[in-house]
């Protein structure tokens, strides 16, 4: 199995405050892969220390590269910010993506023109190109902003919290691509609160201050690894032997994305199986 990111008894914290105590994990190449875990359990710090953007205090983490080279990684945060005053269109936006691999003094190329294109087009955004940012509604500049990504060179696209406060169409563009880069043999590796778009991952990475397991949903999703993970307080169980979670740093909005029922059926755990 090839793999996209090793971990290897790391350790991340930010001055004093650990965010992640000494956990290991790996995540397999050309596969989707979904960070879960409560609000404030380092979600986005996993994606930063993927990112090269945070060394870990302790331990390693690598993303081997493909073909001796390095493995290009395009970034898309959560909630990302432009100041509203800057008149800069859509189309702007999403060439910055290019940026990284041309830099800021090259003239666009063709094929980055080409690949703006692409993006704008795979995300449903031609028809607003000429826009400014700041005359759009909150899932358009979703739609930008992961164009925006796509753009980018990349072997590994992160995404934090990409389906979270939008609206439905959006949420389905969205989660058409993240399965699409599978196709286009990339590495999607996303952030969410939500159960059930974590049971449709590939790969899981189920976390709270450190990493409590990884691997195929059906083997990290148990009652016994959700309630390590979020305590057992806010785990409910209903008739039909369903799990629910109750995070209240995911409540949904009106109007807004409502997510896969939230309610999932869980596989025995081993233990459970062997009556430990």
């Amino acid at each position: 199995m090839h793999l996209a990111v090793e971990a290897t008894n790391i350790t991340l914290a930010y001055g004093a405050t650990t965010a992640i105590s000494t956990s290991s994990f790996t995540i397999p190449a050309g596969t989707v892969t979904a960070v879960i875990g409560p609000n404030g359990a380092g979600k986005s710090t996993i994606l930063n220390s993927i990112a090269g953007l945070m060394t870990p205090s302790s331990g390693t983490i690598s993303v081997p590269p493909i073909h001796g080279d390095r493995r290009r990684i395009s970034y898309v945060l959560q909630g990302t910010k432009v100041n509203d005053a800057l008149p800069i269109t859509v189309r702007e936006v999403v060439t910055m993506g290019r940026y990284a691999s041309s830099g800021l003094y090259r003239w666009l190329t063709d094929d980055d023109r080409a690949s703006v294109t692409e993006a704008m087009n795979r995300m449903g955004i031609d028809d607003i190109a000429g826009k400014h940012l700041n005359d759009l509604s909150g899932g358009q500049r979703q739609r930008v902003f992961v164009a925006q990504g796509l753009a980018q060179e990349h072997d590994v696209l992160l995404l934090d919290e990409p389906l979270t406060g939008i609206d439905l169409p959006t949420a389905q563009a969205i989660d058409d691509v993240i399965h699409d880069e599978t196709g286009r043999g990339c590495t999607v590796i996303m952030t969410t609160h939500d159960l059930s778009e974590a049971q449709f991952a590939d790969h899981v990475l189920l976390i709270s201050g450190r990493v409590v397991a990884h691997g195929p949903p059906q083997q990290v999703l148990t009652a016994e690894n959700l309630a390590d993970a979020y305590g057992p307080s806010l785990l409910h169980v209903d008739d039909g032997d369903g799990l629910f979670i109750d995070d209240p740093g995911h409540s949904h909005l009106p109007g807004r994305h409502a997510h896969r029922e939230r309610i999932i059926h869980t596989e025995p755990s081993p233990t459970e199986l062997h009556g430990e």
